[in-house]
Parts: structure tokens; C-alpha cells; sequence
């Protein structure tokens, strides 16, 4: 076997910090589940490669839920590390630290930092309005502020952007808003913030997101996928805002130097910087360099794995931060998409909003590592977990495919031939063609496509399996001057099993350390696909995984709508919102109603909760009609369906493009209620008019 000459690399790795006012769920398991093969893949390999995290502790949500729950902002981070290092234990991630930002590192890191970038010219300082809740006496954050949305008239919308016509804008522009923390009606009022002056990094920035970094080994890693670099793009040339890093007290954070305490750094300050502390911290504790990694002339790989939804602040925001403060920029930054379960938004009241803790109460936490590997590619895709396929392909390749190859080799093996293997292979060109894989396979796991690696390593099983198949072990133990041949099958089994073993172990660690144990070999690496065992002496096989029973996920889905109830209260109001003011037969009349044919859907790029329709009213051309429908839809599911849109509504125009009307949809009072297009009744014709 030849492969590519060894160059070992120093790499430093990160997931996005999950938040300390909430559990651990499926969507953050995607994420560090990615990061972990990747981390553990390039240890297999003998980089030195080293993976942090930390929980993100910081901002008003955090300091209201603690207050909410008499205890200190302290004591709730305090608590919800000790539940988040729980549940992402038990997913088998590898973190070498996990820490949070709520930590001495951290704050001195971000002092420095803000104090270079002032002194670097990069801070301004400004008086803006804010709305002020009055009864908690406090300036309200974006998101918790409510109201009717500036230019759809939706209610009940956030202060920064319209989930139901995806406008964005700044709360005070909301109608009749209120806080969501106390439900009073807001004031404006003045106050003094500091800014990042974004604006003025746009050359850096240009440059830094469409750029490369040589790497060690010759290979050449650009900064961004190609989809981030096309958003990125476009952010900049429409104009970078200068970046609002304060917030005034009350306030759980640091406190912004010279400021007396009135005001503190925003949290996307510090959060970011977290990475920074908590590999300081494990620098501390274990004689690593700092500088070497962070400093301007590291010759170190830095790489942050992110969802989708926080590109702005990582590939943007971030790399000028460390540019300007005296620090490296990353080597590569890695967006994912979200997590759907059956194809539809993550629900609590389907008991689809799956918690980590719930799920590990049921199931094995390598069904769910071996599935999200099979579907995550290096593209920003949503993943769904299909959870009538998420049974299938576990039980058909993991218990079925690979396991399968074990159980029917290894018995033989103990009972007849006291546990050694056969000084020689069965079918050497077979052994060999799966040992030539390991290349490609190992190519693929650099590359994120974890997708691929699993369908090259599944057909390697399907050709061990075959092997097991046509040479019948079961039957050649029952023949007369068989031995030999029974002995060689079986090591060559074993083998073809060892190699699977190998490939598969970034996926799936508990289960690798398990067939080392039956193998009694030391830890699988990945050059020991280069050797076969042979004369090797074996343990007794015991059980290694069983197959998942519908029950289970029953079970699961069962506890997460329990969970997810709310304790017995005094009796609510209805759920349903008021019904607005009387109108007149004419009002109705001005609102020209119309069947539309959906004659195509498609996903927005770069639009978190848009879909893309095109619609046929039967008036012989089609229009564009840009939807808030993206978490609860499937767009291939729309094709060809009829929905009722507003004809007659001027056409506005979109970053993403002119949308020429609107479609109906019903929708409770909060997210888990769903949205639901109106469906006419079947007969309905496009341009049909409602009446």
C-alpha cells in the first residue's frame, strides 16, 4: 500500500458555544456530533488536534431566567454546564475542554481585546434611541420586544424581524409594541453605545473571505464554503453597519472598562472570544502554547464549526475582531444546516423538539452519530432525521451490514481453532481492495463529507458480506477435511471486519473500543489498515450492537411531548389571538381573493424562514410570491397543491426579489402551533376568486 507522505499538522477546533439558559436538543447534537468526527478522524491520523468548547453564559435572557428562578446569574451557568457536559458526554463528544465564558480567561481576553481595537482607532462611541420597559427599568434587547410587524401588520412579532413576510427592521419601528418581559408598553429613550467599526474592515474582510490558507501538506483550504462566501459577498457590497457591542445595566456580563459598571459588553463580544478562553485554560493546565495558535504568525489550523443561522457573526464580525485586535484569523470556517425531524420543523408539542437527555434515556447515542454521518456533507444543508428511515438504516447497515460480518465469522474462530487466526487470508485481493479504500474514505472525512465515507464503506460491507455469503462458514464447518479452509474463510472475515472497524471508528468510538477489546488489539489508528492480523489470537465474541425497536422511538417521542407540557396552572385564556375590529362587506370586497396553482417551490438562499413560490392565478403569466413557510414545508411537497393568495396586494420589493402577492396560511398564537397554507376544497381553479 502506498499513501500520501505523513506531514503532521497542529490544528485547534471549535463548536458554536450552546447557550446557558436551556438544555441540549437534537439541533445542537448535529453540530458537535460533525465536529467530533472530524476532531477524532485527524487524531486517528496523529495530528496534533485539539477540540473546545464552552457554554455561551452571558446577556438578558440568562440574568431574567435566573432572577425568575431565585437564584444568582452564577448559579444558573453553574448548573446548566453541569446538564450540557452531561448530555454531550454521553453523545461520546470529545471535548479536550469544556469550559465557560463566564470565566477570568475570558474576561481578560475580552478587555484586551476591546482595549487594542480602541486603540487601533476601530471602537466609536454613539447615542442612540432605545425602547425602555419601564416597570423593569431596563433597555430592551431586540428579541424582547413585541408587535405588529412595520410592513405586513403580522402581530406578535420579534423586535428585529418578521417571521411572517421575513422583513427586517429595528424594534422601534414595531406598532403598538410591548416588552415581553413585563408586558408594558415601551418608551424611547436615549443611551450611549459603543461600536465596532465594522464598516471600515470591509477591504480586510473582502479579502479574508474569499482567501485561502496553504495548509502543511500542500492541500489549500479556503476560508469559506462557496455558498458563505456568495452570502458574505453580498453583505459587504451592500454596506457593513458598524457593530453595537454594549448594552447597559442591568446586565449579566463584563462590565466595559471606564464605564463604572453602567455598561457591559454584549454578549456576540465576549461569546466569540470564548473559544480564546477556553483553550487558554487548557493551555494552562496542560504546558500548551497560546501564542502558537491565536498569535499573528501561528502556523496553526483554526477552525470553527457553526450552524447556518450565526455566519454573519463568524465570518465576518469574528476575523476583523481577531484582525484588528493583534490575533490570527481562522483557517476555515464550516456552516451546517438545521436539524427537521420528519421533514418538518422540530416541534414540542410533536415531541419532535427532541432533548439529548431524552433521547439518551432510549437509545444507543451511536445510532444517532452513524445517521447525522450518513446524511452531513460539507455543504449548508438541512439534515432531517426521518425517523422511519433513521430505523431502517441503522438496523440494515450497522447491525445488519457491519456487525453481521463478526457474528457470523467469530464463533468459528474460538470454538474451533482456540481463538488464533490463520497465518494466511482466504481471498488476499479482497482484503487488499479494502485496504486500498482507506485513502479515499480518509479523503473524505478531511473534506466533511461524511455522507460519502459511510456509502464507501457500506459498499465495502456489502462486499464482506458477500464474501461471508458465498463461502458459507456454517456449511464448512459441518464438511469432513474442511478445517483449513474454514479457519482461512473465518480470518479473512475477521479482517474484512477489522478494516470496516477502522473506517468507521471516527463515527462511532464506543463501539471501536469495543471491537479492539474482541480483537485484543490496542486503540484502532487508522494506519493499521495498512497490516492485516493474521496468527493473532482473538477474544470470545460477545454482542456488540442490537437493532433499534420502533418502541423505543415511540417511547422517546412520548416523554419529549410530556416533558415539554407545562405544569398545571390557573386556567389560560383561549390560545386563539382577538378578533380584530369590524369591517364593512366593501373592506372585504377590496381584497381580491384568488386559487393559485403552485407550479414551483424552492428554498431562498441566504433566507433562514423563506420559501420561494411560483404561482399560476390564471392570468396567463406566473408570479413570485416570497413566503414565511420554510420551517413548516418541504418544498417538493407543494408542487402541483392549490392555495389561496391576496391578488391584489401591491408588489414589494425583497433583498431576495419582488414578491407579488401573498398566500394564506392559519397559524396559532406561538411556533408549535404550526402553519398551515389554505388548501381549497379539489375541483378549485387557478384564478378562481374567493367570495
Amino acid at each position: 500500500m502506498t499513501s500520501a507522505p505523513f506531514t503532521k499538522r497542529k490544528i485547534l477546533v471549535t463548536s458554536a458555544l450552546p447557550y446557558a439558559n436551556g438544555p441540549i436538543h437534537l439541533g445542537h447534537i448535529l453540530e458537535h456530533i460533525q465536529t467530533d468526527v472530524w476532531v477524532r478522524f485527524q487524531k486517528m491520523r496523529g495530528h496534533d488536534c485539539f477540540y473546545v468548547c464552552a457554554d455561551d453564559t452571558h446577556g438578558t435572557p440568562v440574568m431574567l431566567r435566573a432572577e425568575k428562578e431565585g437564584i444568582t446569574p452564577d448559579e444558573l451557568v453553574a448548573r446548566m454546564q453541569e446538564e450540557h457536559v452531561a448530555d454531550f458526554r454521553g453523545f461520546l463528544i470529545g471535548y479536550d475542554n469544556y469550559y465557560t465564558t463566564n470565566s477570568p480567561e475570558n474576561k481578560n481576553l475580552s478587555e484586551g481585546i476591546y482595549n487594542a481595537l480602541k486603540a487601533n482607532g476601530k471602537i466609536a462611541v454613539r447615542t442612540i434611541s432605545q425602547l425602555y420597559d419601564p416597570e423593569k427599568n431596563m433597555f430592551l434587547p431586540d428579541r424582547f420586544v413585541k408587535g405588529e410587524c412595520p410592513k405586513c401588520s403580522a402581530k406578535d412579532q420579534y423586535g428585529d424581524s418578521c417571521e411572517a413576510c421575513g422583513a427586517t427592521y429595528s424594534p422601534t419601528e414595531l406598532k403598538n409594541p410591548y416588552s415581553a418581559v413585563s408586558g408594558a408598553t415601551p418608551v424611547i429613550r436615549e443611551s450611549e453605545h459603543f461600536f465596532f467599526k465594522l464598516g471600515e474592515c470591509a477591504d480586510y474582510l473582502k479579502s479574508w473571505t474569499s482567501g485561502e490558507t496553504k495548509l502543511p501538506d500542500g492541500r489549500v483550504q479556503p476560508h469559506l464554503q462557496t455558498e458563505s462566501l456568495n452570502k458574505m459577498n453580498e453583505w459587504i457590497e451592500g454596506g457593513l453597519a458598524d457593530w453595537d457591542i454594549s448594552r447597559d445595566a442591568p446586565y449579566f456580563g463584563f462590565p466595559i472598562p471606564g464605564t463604572n459598571g453602567e455598561k457591559f459588553f454584549y454578549v456576540w463580544l465576549d461569546a466569540p472570544i470564548g473559544y480564546m478562553a477556553s483553550f487558554m485554560n487548557l493551555c494552562q493546565r496542560s504546558g500548551l502554547d497560546f501564542d502558537s495558535y491565536f498569535g499573528k504568525d501561528s502556523d496553526a489550523e483554526l477552525y470553527h464549526f457553526i450552524g447556518k443561522d450565526i455566519l454573519y457573526f463568524h465570518a465576518l464580525f469574528w476575523p476583523a475582531t481577531l484582525h484588528f485586535s493583534g490575533y490570527r484569523s481562522p483557517t476555515g470556517v464550516f456552516a451546517h444546516g438545521f436539524v427537521t425531524v420528519d421533514g418538518q420543523k422540530m416541534s414540542k408539542s410533536r415531541g419532535t423538539f427532541i432533548n439529548a437527555s431524552v433521547y439518551l434515556k432510549h437509545l444507543n447515542p451511536e445510532y444517532l452519530r452513524y445517521y447525522f454521518a450518513a446524511k452531513l456533507n460539507n455543504k449548508i444543508e438541512d439534515i432531517d432525521l426521518s425517523l422511519d428511515d433513521f430505523i431502517a438504516r441503522v438496523n440494515s447497515d450497522l447491525v445488519g451490514k457491519f456487525i453481521n460480518i463478526a457474528s457470523r465469522s467469530a464463533g468459528f474462530v474460538k470454538k474451533r481453532f482456540d481463538g488464533k487466526l490463520a497465518l494466511e487470508a482466504d481471498q488476499p485481493e479482497l482484503l487488499t481492495k479494502l485496504q486500498a479504500a482507506a485513502d479515499e474514505i480518509a479523503s473524505h472525512y478531511e473534506l466533511r463529507d461524511y455522507a460519502k465515507a459511510m456509502r464507501d464503506i457500506m459498499a465495502l460491507a456489502d462486499l464482506a458480506n458477500q464474501y461471508v455469503d458465498e463461502k458459507k462458514p456454517w456449511d464448512l464447518a459441518k464438511q469432513e477435511g474442511a478445517d483449513a479452509e474454514l479457519h482461512k474463510v473465518c480470518t479473512t472475515a475477521i479482517n474484512l471486519f477489522r478494516l470496516l472497524a477502522i473506517y468507521l471508528k471516527p463515527v462511532l468510538p464506543a463501539l471501536s473500543e469495543k471491537v479492539a477489546a474482541f480483537l485484543n488489539v490496542a486503540e484502532l489508528q487508522w494506519q493499521d489498515s495498512q497490516q492485516l492480523l493474521l496468527g493473532h489470537e482473538i477474544q470470545a465474541y460477545q454482542h456488540l450492537m442490537t437493532r433499534i425497536d420502533k418502541k423505543q422511538i415511540d417511547n422517546m417521542i412520548e416523554e419529549n411531548k410530556q416533558g415539554m407540557e407545562a405544569p398545571a396552572a390557573a386556567p389560560a385564556a383561549p390560545s386563539i389571538e382577538p378578533i380584530a375590529d369590524t369591517v364593512t362587506i366593501d373592506d372585504f370586497a377590496k381584497v381580491d381573493l384568488r386559487v393559485a396553482l403552485i407550479v414551483n417551490a424552492e428554498h431562498v438562499e441566504g433566507a433562514a424562514k423563506l420559501l420561494k413560490l411560483t404561482l399560476d392565478v390564471g392570468e396567463g403569466r406566473h408570479r413570485t410570491v416570497f413566503s414565511g413557510i420554510k420551517a413548516w414545508y418541504d418544498p417538493a411537497t407543494l408542487v402541483g397543491k392549490h392555495t389561496v393568495m391576496i391578488a391584489n396586494l401591491a408588489p414589494r420589493k425583497m433583498k431576495f426579489g419582488l414578491s407579488e402577492g401573498m398566500v394564506l396560511a392559519a397559524s396559532g398564537t406561538d411556533d408549535d402551533s404550526g402553519v398551515f397554507l389554505m388548501e381549497p376544497h379539489e375541483g378549485a381553479k387557478p384564478g378562481m376568486r374567493i367570495r
